[in-house]
């Protein structure tokens, strides 16, 4: 965010808080945090950078799979979704890691508490911006995979339709039907919101990880180990649970254990979507309580810490 910007912010927190009676909470002063905060990360290059790849990721799938239809849908479906969410996963932890580090460097957020602006807002409000910039990652990827997913479903059904010209109308009729089915499965959406919902923890996480370090390089390097002992947790879990007693002390451990280190294995709904297995509302609405409350306590933790933070 350029000197001039910030200027032009911090004067309509001062027109804000000049004209009206200063109060506690206001939604204007995080919705202008929120819009800099987007603005600031859409410049980054690692931002085009990821994004450019996983959309020629996504793109080249097409290309990496000439089998019978359904495996082509199948790895398209996989390395498509696949990439959704290792970019959402990148982009949440390196665009989250920099945000408390830079505005520190360059005196932004000193500038910005003295109007006065609530720590807690100016929170809400960075969480905030790297969760629209998510969703708008996400939505752009996600309707580039669904192009590209139509696109194949109309390439095969025409070569279908060339190659049983001479069948009868119920024949292709029913061969028509399971080519749509095997390309589009009404759980990709959800499956997507998940992954959303996923890198949405993963801020939150790592806007905690950054209140208390000391560079955004740590944050990276520890959000990088959270994120392996998160997807392996699950393994580990089970092999202890196995191999050792699983008595109360056991239990209490490995809920310590899940609390400090979200299993992120259980947000990966992407192997049930390829193999076309139906996500039920249950498990949905469960992995999607989960992500929220995460995202919610992480949020609250970094308010927390950052309260305590000299400055």
């Amino acid at each position: 965010m350029s000197n001039g910007e910030t200027a032009s912010t911090l004067q309509q927190f001062n027109t804000s808080t000049s004209a009206k009676r200063y109060r506690p909470f206001s939604f204007s002063r995080i919705y202008a945090i929120t819009i800099n905060t987007v603005t600031e990360l859409t410049r980054l290059k690692v931002f085009y950078v990821l994004l450019i790849f996983g959309l020629l990721l996504i793109g080249s799938s097409i290309f990496m799979a000439q089998f019978s239809f359904q495996q082509e849908f199948q790895i398209l479906k996989d390395v498509s979704l696949g990439a959704i969410s290792i970019f959402t996963s990148l982009l949440a932890i390196v665009a989250t890691a920099r945000l408390l580090p830079q505005d520190l460097d360059d005196r932004i957020l000193y500038t910005i508490l003295a109007k006065p602006v609530p720590r807690f807002e100016y929170i809400l409000g960075k969480i905030a911006g790297v969760l629209l910039l998510l969703a708008i990652s996400t939505l752009v990827m996600g309707a580039a995979f669904l192009l590209v997913l139509y696109i194949r479903e109309q390439a095969v059904v025409h070569a279908t339709l060339q190659q049983m010209s001479n069948a009868p109308r119920d024949q292709v009729a029913d061969a028509i039907r399971i080519i749509q089915s095997s390309a589009f499965n009404i759980d990709i959406f959800p499956g997507i919101v998940i992954i959303y919902l996923k890198a949405c923890l993963l801020a939150a996480l790592t806007l905690f990880v950054s209140t208390f370090a000391t560079s955004n390089i740590f944050t990276i390097v520890v959000m990088a180990f959270i994120y392996f002992i998160g997807h392996l947790q699950a393994t580990a879990r089970e092999y202890w649970l196995h191999e050792h007693s699983s008595g109360l002390v056991s239990r209490i451990f490995l809920a310590i254990v899940a609390l400090l280190f979200p299993d992120l294995q259980a947000f990966n709904l992407v192997d049930d979507i390829i193999a076309g297995t139906a996500i039920s509302l249950s498990v949905f609405a469960k992995t999607a309580l989960l992500g929220v409350f995460y995202t919610t306590i992480y949020t609250l933790l970094a308010t927390f810490v950052f309260y305590g933070k000299e400055l």
